[in-house]
C-alpha cells in the first residue's frame, strides 16, 4: 500500500465515515454513509485524492481528460488534474451535469472538447452504478470514448458489475474493508 493511499484510507475513516441510518441517492437504506465531500474538499486529503487516483489510472491508455456527474465527482477530477500536472502529466478535466442547461449553449458536458477522445469517468463513492452510467450515456453523446470508470471508495454493493456487465473496466481505490466497514 502506498503512503498516500494509506493515509488517504485515514483519512477518510476518520472524517467521512459516518455511522446511523441514511438513504442513499440509489434509495438504498444504509447504516453507515461515506462522505467524500468531507475530505475531497480538504486542502490536506484532496492531493492524497490525486495521487491515489493517478496510480489507479496509471495503465489506461491514451486518456486526456477525467470527470463524471457533478458534484461527487468534480473535487476528485481537480485533484487528478492537478496531481497529475505536478507529475508532468496532461489530463483535463470535465464535468457531466444532470441534464443540458437551458441556457447559453445548452451544454450537459462542460470541460474541453472530448469528441473522439478516450476520457475516465470518476465517481467518490459507488452503489448502483447509475451516476457513471449516467455520465458515460451523456459522453457518448457528443463522442467521447470512455475508457473506464475509476472510483475512490466502492461500496460493494453491485456497481462494479454492472459498469462491468455495461462493457466498461472499472477500478476502485479503496473497499469497505480498507475502511473496516464490513460486516
Amino acid at each position: 500500500m502506498t503512503d498516500a493511499r494509506s493515509q488517504l484510507i485515514q483519512y477518510i475513516s476518520d472524517d467521512a465515515v459516518f455511522h446511523g441510518d441514511f438513504v442513499l441517492t440509489s434509495g438504498k437504506k444504509a447504516t453507515y454513509y461515506v462522505d467524500l465531500r468531507k475530505v475531497s474538499l480538504d486542502h490536506r486529503v484532496a492531493p492524497l485524492i490525486g495521487q491515489v487516483m493517478l496510480d489507479l489510472i496509471a495503465e489506461v491508455p491514451d486518456v486526456v481528460a477525467v470527470g463524471g456527474m457533478t458534484m461527487g465527482a468534480d473535487p476528485v477530477a481537480a485533484a487528478v488534474l492537478h496531481q497529475g500536472a505536478a507529475r508532468g502529466l496532461s489530463y483535463d478535466a470535465f464535468v457531466v451535469r444532470k441534464e443540458p442547461k437551458d441556457h447559453g449553449r445548452g451544454k450537459q458536458v462542460e470541460g474541453p472538447d472530448l469528441e473522439g477522445k478516450r476520457v475516465i469517468v470518476l465517481e467518490d463513492t459507488s452503489t448502483t452504478g447509475g451516476s457513471p452510467l449516467a455520465a458515460i450515456a451523456a459522453l457518448e453523446r457528443i463522442g467521447a470514448i470512455v475508457a473506464a470508470v475509476a472510483v475512490v471508495v466502492d461500496r460493494d454493493t453491485g456497481a462494479k458489475e454492472v459498469i462491468e456487465s455495461a462493457g466498461y473496466p472499472y477500478f476502485s481505490a479503496i473497499g469497505l474493508a480498507d475502511l473496516g466497514l464490513l460486516p
